[in-house]
């Protein structure tokens, strides 16, 4: 049986700084959010139901094959780049709203395009999730009202989660975009606190302690001060 799509929508982008919590690596660009929501009907006339994914997570588990993350579900031509995937889905699994995922985009150039589209302000241009999967089990309903599903999935194999621009589900969403601190809005920063350019390409690299002369004062204000400087380039 032939891979079918279920569209979402982006919802909400975050840039962190890589601090608290949340600290990420600062070479990982994440995301998180649903790939599908529950009882939602779709612009095709389909739903999903809560359950539906139990047993293609179970085999994940158990097999440790994941779906794959593709961008725009590999494009209409299929090629090898196309069907390439930019990363990985890192975490997933069903919660009350939906199939909720966290996943990392790779550190190639597609991916890193994917991460720039979706961080854009004041809105984002790519704007969608989409997962690829077969049909396994499901009722149907010939004869549905306006706002029923034509089918209602209740078992379901997932093969793929995409990030597309064109979404047809628009209840299920990504919760957020992160990754760690942008280089390049550091440098920005450490340059406007009166540092050159090979003395912020220094610190960035190896921390206060590759300058010369520096007392524990002066760290701590060009610390604060450069705190202040990131919050402001980043948004």
């Amino acid at each position: 049986m032939a891979i079918q799509h279920l569209n979402c929508n982006l919802m909400e982008l975050k840039f962190s700084d890589g601090t608290g919590e949340d600290q990420v690596d600062s070479k990982e660009m994440k995301f998180s959010g649903y790939g599908a929501v529950f009882g939602n009907v779709d612009s095709y006339g389909d739903a999903i139901q809560k359950g539906a994914f139990r047993e293609t997570l179970k085999e994940i588990k158990k097999t440790g094959i994941w779906p794959s993350l593709l961008l725009q579900h590999g494009g209409w031509s299929g090629t090898a780049e196309d069907m390439t995937p930019i990363g990985i889905i890192s975490d997933m699994g069903e919660d009350d709203t939906g199939l909720k995922l966290d996943a990392i985009l790779a550190d190639i150039e597609r991916g890193r395009d994917a991460y720039t589209l979706m961080k854009m302000s004041p809105r984002p241009a790519i704007s969608g999730l989409s997962i690829g999967y077969i049909p396994v089990e499901w009722k149907r309903n010939d004869n549905p009202s306006q706002g029923e599903a034509y089918r209602t999935l209740t078992k379901i194999k997932l093969m793929e989660v995409s990030l597309v621009t064109f979404p047809a589900n628009t209840e299920a969403r990504v919760l957020s975009v992160k990754s760690g601190l942008n280089i390049k809005v550091a440098e920005r920063a450490l340059r406007d606190a009166g540092f050159s350019r090979s003395e912020s390409k220094a610190i960035l690299a190896h921390g206060f302690k590759s300058l010369d002369q520096c007392d524990a004062e002066v760290m701590d204000e060009l610390a604060a001060h450069l705190k202040r400087n990131i919050a402001i380039f980043s948004n």
